[in-house]
C-alpha cells in the first residue's frame, strides 16, 4: 500500500519588521531627537547604503541597511537612563533662541550620548526630570492614556483652607481647559506662606500655576519630588544620577 503523498511543507519565514522613515529609526537608534534627525537629513549628513538620502521620511530598514552619519556608520547607543534634580532659571531643551541655560550644561562634562527629555518642567520649576535615549520607553511613559502620577511640593503666598483644597481637587476651567489635582493637602504653613503637596495624573501646560492662580494664590517655588514610583530624594540641585534596571522596570509597569 502506498503511503499518501504530502506536499512539502514551506519554511517558516518570520515577519518583516515594519520599516520606519529614516528621521525616526535615527531616533529609535538613540542617536539623536527625531527633529535633529529630520535637519541632518535636509542638510545631507545623513547615507544610507553609501548614498545621501536628504529625506528624512525614506523608509529604512536600520537591521539590513548601513546607516551613516557625518560618514560614521550609526548603530544602536546603549540605552541609558538619568534623573536630573533641575534647578530653577534652567530650560528643558536642547537649544535657547534667547541664549539661556539649558539642562544639557548640566551634563557636559559626563560623557554622555544624545539624550532627551521624558517631559517637561517649565523654566521656573524645579526637581525631577528624566531624560533617556531610548525613545520606546520615553513614549510609553509619556502617554497620556497611562501617564504617571507626579508628585510636586509648592510653595504659595496664601494660607489654604479646607475648602480651597478641595476645589483644587473638583478642578477649575481656565482658557477652555479644566484643570485640576488628583490631590492635594497641607504640608506646613507659617504666617503668610504655605507649602503644598499636589498630584497631578495630568500634564497640561502650567498646570499648577494656573490652577492656584484661579483659586487667587500664587506661587513662589514648584518643586517635582517624584515621577510615579521614582523619588527625587537627596539629589544635589543640579545633579544627575543613572537609573537602575529596577527602577526603569518600574517606571514602565506603573504607566
Amino acid at each position: 500500500m502506498r503511503s499518501p503523498i504530502t506536499a512539502p511543507k514551506k519554511p517558516v519565514t518570520e515577519p518583516r519588521k515594519p520599516r520606519h522613515g529614516l528621521a525616526r529609526v535615527l531616533s529609535k537608534l538613540g542617536v539623536c531627537s527625531r527633529s535633529q534627525a529630520e535637519a541632518m537629513c535636509i542638510a545631507g549628513r545623513v547615507a544610507v547604503n553609501g548614498r545621501v538620502e536628504r529625506n528624512p521620511e525614506r523608509p529604512t530598514d536600520a537591521d539590513r541597511e548601513r546607516i551613516s552619519v557625518d560618514g560614521a556608520e550609526v548603530r544602536a547607543a546603549q540605552k541609558i537612563y538619568i534623573a536630573l534634580n533641575k534647578p530653577r532659571g534652567i530650560v528643558v531643551s536642547a537649544a535657547d533662541e534667547r541664549g539661556r541655560d539649558t539642562v544639557y550644561a548640566l551634563l557636559q562634562s559626563a560623557g554622555l550620548p544624545w539624550l532627551g527629555p521624558v517631559g517637561r518642567l517649565d523654566k521656573a520649576s524645579e526637581g525631577l526630570l528624566l531624560l533617556s535615549n531610548d525613545t520606546a520607553w520615553a513614549a510609553h511613559i509619556t502617554e497620556p492614556s497611562g501617564a504617571l502620577d507626579k508628585t510636586y511640593h509648592v510653595q504659595i503666598n496664601g494660607l489654604p483652607d479646607t475648602a480651597a483644597l478641595a476645589a483644587m481637587q473638583a478642578g477649575v476651567t481656565d482658557e477652555g481647559q479644566h484643570l485640576a489635582a488628583r490631590s492635594a493637602r497641607l504640608l506646613r504653613s507659617g504666617d503668610r506662606n504655605a507649602w503644598l503637596e499636589v498630584v497631578l495624573d495630568e500634564g497640561r501646560n502650567r498646570q499648577i500655576r494656573r490652577l492656584l492662580a484661579a483659586l487667587g494664590f500664587d506661587v513662589l517655588r514648584l518643586v517635582r519630588v517624584a515621577i510615579g514610583p521614582l523619588q527625587l530624594g537627596e539629589l544635589a540641585k543640579g545633579a544627575h544620577r543613572h537609573l537602575s534596571a529596577d527602577e526603569v522596570r518600574a517606571l514602565s509597569a506603573h504607566a
